[in-house]
């Protein structure tokens, strides 16, 4: 009899069955067995040619890395429907309020709420213009256009009954730590990839892990805006740094961050606001950006060790880019997160944040027909 190795081995009620990914053993009777190995728990059962086997559970999982962002797959429209997507979103903005800043956040958003006499006046005079048009005829069809210079005189009456006025005057140490903010900003606006991350799901277990190129995250991404601008309804004589998240959008004033979400506002003093910043190894199955570093590569399917998956015909190469994430959060209910497309790139504004933190703060004062604010 020549030598060889057997592939199964009894034990009592047990059999330990060898393979290339390991040993596992079960336990039963013919027609019924349960069992567990590499790939996971099973039930095996059946008899007369007709057999049926499930398996129990996820078996082993991918191995898990300390940075939650280490490696992520963006899925946007379809994720795997057996990763949990957790959504990063913010509490209501009304919570977002430092009592310093109270009166001041009620005057902007009684302001929001008002109605816009352009818009008002320009659709009264466009509507009496249609009508005595129709009635007088000839020249008098040109008297919708009536409604042209209505609103704009409507806009004018807006900008002193529905804005704010919030004027600052900073010291020599607030103007240094200030612009430090928005030098730090321009780095961030010279990134040709800025999204914001919406969602974010790990991945347990190998079939999904081997179907999403090896990610250990999946994440819900969209293109954001990162620019300098005023809220609507806020005159000032500076004009902060803006990061559009979602449905809200972060301004970045010399004392607070003011939280904009449709119609309401919250602020955020600089103490109160965390803001933390790390690397990020980015699968990129879209457009790589310019600016981006890329670090490796991956198959579009990969086996369990991370090699191309044979079975798929088109299985392509993809770069693992390495970017960078900023968090955004405030025990008041601000969690906001965004990505850019160059590394490091977010240090300094996070270091210009906490230098603010650090400035002593001061309540804004009201004057008749504006605010200043020193920090």
């Amino acid at each position: 009899m020549p030598f060889y190795f057997r592939k199964s081995v009894k034990a009592g009620p047990f059999r330990f069955t060898f393979s290339k990914g390991g040993v596992g053993v079960s336990v039963g009777v013919k027609g019924f067995r349960i069992g567990t190995g590499p790939r996971g728990h099973y039930v095996h059962a059946g008899m007369g040619g007709i057999y049926y086997r499930s398996s129990i559970g996820g078996g082993q999982k991918p191995r898990r890395v300390e940075n939650n962002f280490a490696d992520a797959q963006q899925v946007v429209e379809n994720p795997a429907p057996n990763v949990e997507m957790i959504e990063i979103q913010s509490g209501d903005v009304l919570e977002m309020r430092d009592e310093t800043l109270g009166s001041l956040l009620d005057e902007i958003n009684e302001n929001h709420r008002k109605f816009r006499l352009s818009v008002a006046l320009g659709w009264v005079f466009g509507v009496i213009g249609l009508y005595l048009g129709y009635k007088i005829g000839g020249f008098g069809y040109l008297l919708p256009l009536t409604a042209l210079p209505a609103s704009a005189i409507g806009g004018m009456m807006d900008e002193t009954r529905r804005k704010t006025v919030m004027f600052y005057e900073l010291d020599g140490q607030a103007e240094v730590a200030y612009r430090d903010l928005t030098d730090a900003f321009d780095i961030l606006t010279r990134c040709n990839g800025k999204w914001h991350v919406s969602a974010a799901g790990d991945i347990n277990d190998w079939h999904t892990w081997k179907r999403n190129a090896g990610a250990y995250r999946l994440v819900a991404k969209e293109a954001t805006t990162l620019e300098y601008k005023l809220p609507d309804v806020i005159n000032s004589n500076v004009t902060p740094p803006a990061i559009k998240v979602g449905k809200q959008t972060l301004y970045f004033f010399p004392d607070a961050v003011f939280v904009e979400d449709k119609d309401k506002f919250g602020a955020i003093r600089y103490p109160d606001l965390r803001v933390e910043r790390q690397t990020s190894r980015f699968i990129e199955e879209g457009q790589v950006p310019s600016d981006a570093v890329v670090v490796d590569h991956t198959w579009r399917y990969v086996n369990k060790r991370g090699g191309p998956d044979r079975r798929f015909k088109d299985n392509r190469q993809i770069p693992i880019c390495l970017y960078e994430v900023i968090y955004f959060q405030s025990a008041s209910g601000l969690n906001a997160l965004i990505e850019v497309s160059q590394a490091e790139c977010g240090y300094r504004f996070v270091e210009a944040v906490n230098n603010l933190k650090r400035l002593p703060q001061k309540a804004p004062t009201a004057a008749i027909q504006s605010r200043t604010a020193t920090t």
